[in-house]
């Protein structure tokens, strides 16, 4: 048993003494993967905390932090916290503005960015801020800038060699000191500053680890946003555990990481499975062969994937035809080496769930919030229902309040929102839970399940709730389908926005011999609007009536990241895409008065 960690720089003096010659990889410009040591962490580390204690940098400060994932994130994170200061982790995709407005919530006097890109946005608008100083990861350095690579001069030359003064200023700081600010991607509002100490992070980390067997020969890709708790616990974990990290910071270098790193552990977001899922059932109806072979593949594990979904291999000798044939090649997505999958960030849908059993993988689902650390429940191979958030982690103590909102209160839990005295007089309840805005029970044998946010609910015209999620996943099932957004509040039925997979249904439009100048023109095309018809008929059939989609449209645009319809977990941003569609909406329902809704 690894032994637990009371703060974060605990974690981090256990991999400055770890002699791993290869702790972390990292991509230089040729693509070639290079190795950081253990003891090339620890100088680096140490030097730019002295950068950062010479600037005037104190215990309590908070320095910004916007970057991709690259190990300099980990080494200014690191550095940051071993001088008692707090890191604010702010998305690179964010606008000047927003950044701007983050930082200087925060307070911070120093930010460390990644690019130039990201130095000219955030000293556009320095004057918004209390910044002195801004350290950038590239090279060269422009003017206004400290290049972060003029900190690390002779920093690796000191070899092994540690400093008792730094070691003593990093053991110094308590459980209860302020670790990180995080602002939550703002779904439904204002983004607020979650203020975790080190104790909160530690607690999580050493409860949710228990049942996983990390060791020194696992790895991991870190390529989810290390701005999102999600990705960041996931670092921890490995370092924690003494695995190896190589970082991706780009998520289209992802397939080729995976093939290269071959990792041991890989978490992602829903969508990253779903996508995948979504591109292993493309290419199989290239071919009718194929698609024939995938389709008697996932019905054969279809019968084994209980046993599967147990951590154990069916004895078939058809299954192992099929994992021959065809699971083989789903684990190869993943760089054909992962022995854990882990899903978290946002709801796994069931149906996900299910067909990656049916291929042989056993999806762990977990789940939590920034302001929880981010595990609250979680499937191991230990202990593990399908369709389930988990078990709950056992320093947390968890209740269902009247409306069914989850409620939860440990150690892990946050003390509030930075500044926010009247948002956290409402998130905490008279006996100290937080509510998490969630809707949720658990069941006889302790597994918490997660329907959907208590905000995010639907309530119809005639007063039936509808939780969206769960629907607008089973739409998303199908390839053609990128994302769904449920819609009908205060209407008498419900309908659907799909933004399509484009490059599936493009790949079908050309089969079928339809020709169009726009996007625009593809989704009104009759024939396109009958081929989404069907699948919303079908997920409609597992629907209670009250459920069912009565109407639909297709729109002609991909909701991302970037164009600012999902957060960098990949969920829906619905009061976003409410206002953008206002009018396609408004349509939906112009006759609701006299229509039934067909």
């Amino acid at each position: 048993m690894i032994a637990p960690i009371s703060t974060i720089n605990d974690l981090f003096s256990r991999v400055a003494a770890a002699a791993n010659p290869r702790a972390v990889l990292w991509q230089d410009e040729f693509g070639q993967w290079q190795p950081i040591s253990s003891d090339q962490i620890y100088q680096r580390v140490r030097a730019l905390a002295e950068a950062f204690l010479s600037w005037g940098a104190k215990k309590g400060d908070r320095i910004a932090l916007i970057s991709e994932n690259r190990w300099e994130w980990a080494i200014t994170d690191f550095a940051a916290l071993a001088i008692g200061a707090a890191d604010v982790p702010i998305y690179p995709t964010l606008t000047g503005e927003q950044v701007a407005a983050m930082v200087a919530d925060a307070g911070c006097r120093i930010a460390v960015v990644s690019t130039r890109q990201q130095f000219d946005k955030l000293n556009s608008v320095r004057g918004l801020t209390q910044l002195d100083r801004i350290v950038i990861m590239d090279s060269p350095a422009p003017d206004g800038a400290v290049a972060f690579s003029s900190l690390m001069v002779g920093a690796d030359a000191r070899g092994s060699e540690h400093d008792p003064i730094f070691d003593a200023l990093v053991r110094s700081v308590e459980p209860k000191d302020l670790a990180t600010l995080i602002y939550t991607s703002g779904t439904t509002g204002e983004p607020k500053g979650v203020a975790l100490t080190h104790g909160n992070i530690a607690h999580n980390q050493v409860c949710a680890v228990a049942d996983f067997p990390f060791g020194v020969t696992d790895a991991c890709i870190s390529f989810l946003p290390l701005s999102h708790i999600t990705a960041r616990a996931l670092d921890y974990v490995m370092y924690y555990s003494g695995s190896q990290v190589a970082y991706c910071s780009q998520f289209d270098k992802l397939p080729q990481a995976m093939r290269e790193i071959r990792p041991t552990v890989f978490v992602g977001v829903p969508r990253v499975f779903e996508k995948i899922r979504q591109e292993v059932e493309r290419r199989a109806a290239l071919s009718p062969v194929k698609k024939r072979l995938l389709a008697w593949a996932i019905g054969l594990g279809t019968a084994h994937r209980d046993t599967v979904y147990d951590g154990r291999r069916p004895s078939s000798l058809m299954w192992k035809l099929a994992s021959k044939l065809v699971y083989s090649k789903v684990r190869e997505a993943f760089g054909g080496r992962v022995l854990v999958f882990v899903c978290g960030g946002a709801p796994l849908g069931l149906d996900t769930a299910k067909w990656f059993a049916a291929a042989g993988i056993a999806l762990w689902e977990g789940y939590g919030l920034t302001e929880t650390s981010p595990v609250i429940a979680l499937n191991t191979p230990i202990s593990h229902r399908m369709g389930a958030a988990g078990m709950p982690l056992n320093n947390l103590e968890l209740k269902i309040a009247e409306d069914g909102e989850l409620l939860v209160r440990g150690p892990s839990v946050f003390k509030g929102y930075w500044h926010k005295p009247d948002a956290n007089a409402e998130c905490f309840d008279a006996g100290g839970f937080f509510r998490t805005g969630d809707i949720g029970h658990i069941d006889a044998d302790g597994f918490l399940f997660i329907t959907d946010r208590k905000k995010e609910l639907l309530k119809t015209s005639g007063g039936k709730m509808v939780a969206p999620q769960p629907i607008e996943n089973k739409l998303k099932n199908n390839a053609l389908v990128a994302q769904a957004a449920l819609v009908g509040d205060k209407h008498k039925f419900i309908s659907a926005l799909l933004s399509p997979n484009f490059a599936a249904l493009e790949e079908w439009a050309r089969q079928h011999g339809i020709q169009v100048s726009s996007r625009a023109e593809l989704v009104a095309d009759p024939r396109v609007i009958a081929l989404y018809g069907e699948i919303v008929r079908e997920v409609n059939g597992s629907l209670a009536n009250f459920e069912a989609l009565k109407r639909f449209r297709v729109v002609a645009d991909e909701w991302t990241q970037e164009s600012g319809e999902l957060t960098p977990s990949m969920k829906l941003k619905r009061r976003v895409l409410t206002a953008q569609y206002a009018a396609v909406i408004a349509g939906l329902y112009e006759d609701e008065a006299t229509s039934r809704g067909a």
